[in-house]
């Protein structure tokens, strides 16, 4: 029998049940859409169609197919959550609130990152008790990733990932307010791939209304495969399956084998005459957009939602300190890469020299790194970032992270995710601190995550975090860490 104290909320959907305690109340494993399954897999999102009773809301939901990621000697656990938890009814959400009674708080959803393939709301990072402590309900979505969110097939949507974002946004606009939330006062958020999503809800004419700010964590508005790059990852995705590259076809295969043909589709060539890789060979899905989402926010709500975004200073870092290549890297590799993710050898050249003349001590590690960092993310952050303020009159605010975490013996630096504890006010966990732990050995500075945490909470509740506009003319962002 469950506990006379558990709360129960009436969602449009269905009576739920949660968990009360300190920290306030905590739903888990709410369906925002139906469960994709078979060929719906490869259809937009559809309704839930509720159910009778209450649901019991106190356990986490399965989580989307997704591969192990193996990030060498760093524990990413906590970034990447469990993994893959099999089970039918993974388009889920979880909420954190103060408390079900009728308040109108603001509301925070994330969008978890994970390279389009991995990741979930089940992540330990995504703690939300520092949140609903500070008067926010926190809201969390699980959805479709690799092959069912966002191979591009004909006969299935696009970028069916992302219409899970937005059904999950029209689910909060619809129950907020059972949660104690203001649904006229959403922030949506998210870090790296779900960074990228959300440059692109400020693109989409469908996501009007449905958000008020939105805050872009180490995102890429430029990330986005064009339909020819798409098309190359279609073809060898059908080719390893033995079959047309068709939604039809598709449908009945199970997710096991598209999880086992990933191996085949990295490390593609999807240069083209008229796109470089947006995401150097790292992920062989993205959104699949005809224009960038930063050449495209005069179509989406961008001009009446304020924003938030940055980076953090060592980004690359990650994908090579753990494995290694920050010390293995030659002036060869550099070379590569640069050629790789620009459109000419000049203009690879000349990104190079820029870069050498910015880290005149740097290490061909270090080069590396700058040239990861500034294609995966930094361009399309500043891109984004500069379109968005010329279509929102001084809506948008700009900043960097370069706290450097003391992990792998100091190496890894003001890597990508670093942020991540800080900003959900987690940096003094200790799963978080060790040699191979993200954080690294030494305790995280005294203030730091409160002031990050707190930017981010007065942002959502106010849309100013505490500092000036972006100004394009002088762009100056606020330094966290530094």
């Amino acid at each position: 029998m469950p506990r006379q104290a558990d709360p129960v909320v009436e969602t449009p959907a269905g009576a739920v049940r949660g968990v009360r305690d300190g920290s306030g109340e905590r739903y888990r494993a709410l369906p925002y859409a139906a469960a994709p399954t078979g060929a719906a897999r490869f259809a937009p999102p559809a309704p839930h169609p509720g159910w009778s009773g209450v649901r019991d809301g106190t356990r986490p939901s399965p989580t989307a197919p997704q591969p192990t990621r193996d990030f060498g000697r760093l524990d990413m656990s906590p970034y990447f959550g469990p993994g893959w938890v099999p089970g039918e009814e993974y388009l889920t959400v979880d909420v954190h609130t103060p408390g079900a009674d009728g308040g109108r708080r603001p509301v925070m959803v994330f969008v978890h990152g994970g390279g389009f393939v991995t990741g979930s709301n089940r992540a330990a990072l995504y703690d939300g008790r520092a949140f609903a402590r500070d008067d926010v309900v926190l809201v969390t979505v699980n959805y479709r990733l690799g092959i069912p969110g966002f191979l591009d097939l004909a006969g299935a949507p696009a970028n069916r990932g992302l219409l899970d974002v937005l059904a999950a946004l029209r689910w909060v606009r619809d129950a907020a307010a059972a949660f104690g939330g203001d649904p006229g006062n959403v922030t949506v958020f998210g870090q790296s791939a779900g960074a990228t999503l959300i440059g692109a809800l400020l693109a989409t004419p469908e996501a009007g209304g449905l958000f008020r700010r939105a805050i872009v964590q180490s995102g890429n508005g430029t990330g986005a495969f064009t339909p020819e790059q798409a098309r190359r990852v279609t073809v060898a995705a059908a080719a390893a399956l033995g079959v047309e590259p068709t939604a039809e076809a598709f449908a009945p295969i199970p997710d096991e084998s598209f999880l086992a043909i990933l191996p085949a589709l990295s490390g593609l060539d999807l240069r083209t005459d008229t796109a470089t890789d947006p995401l150097a060979g790292l992920s062989p899905f993205s959104l699949v957009l005809p224009v960038q989402s930063a050449d495209a926010l005069a179509d989406g709500p961008a001009r009446d939602v304020d924003l938030l975004i940055g980076t953090n200073t060592e980004e690359g870092h990650l994908y090579l300190v753990p494995q290694g290549h920050l010390d293995s890297t030659t002036e060869a590799d550099v070379r590569t890469l640069a050629t790789r993710v620009h459109a000419t050898p000049e203009s690879a050249l000349a990104a190079l020299t820029a870069h050498r003349a910015a880290r005149p001590d740097a290490t061909p590690g270090d080069l590396r790194s700058a040239v990861l960092g500034q294609t995966l993310f930094e361009a399309g952050t500043t891109r984004l970032a500069q379109a968005h303020a010329r279509i929102s009159g001084g809506r948008t605010h700009l900043y960097s992270f370069a706290y450097r975490s003391t992990a792998l013996h100091g190496r890894l630096g003001a890597a990508h995710a670093v942020e991540l504890p800080f900003v959900f006010d987690l940096a003094d966990q200790p799963w978080l601190h060790g040699t191979t732990r993200l954080l690294g050995p030494a305790p995280a500075p005294a203030g730091l995550a409160a002031q990050v945490h707190g930017a981010w909470v007065a942002f959502a509740t106010t849309g100013n975090p505490g500092w000036a506009p972006y100004d394009p003319q002088r762009p100056v962002p606020e330094i966290f860490g530094g």
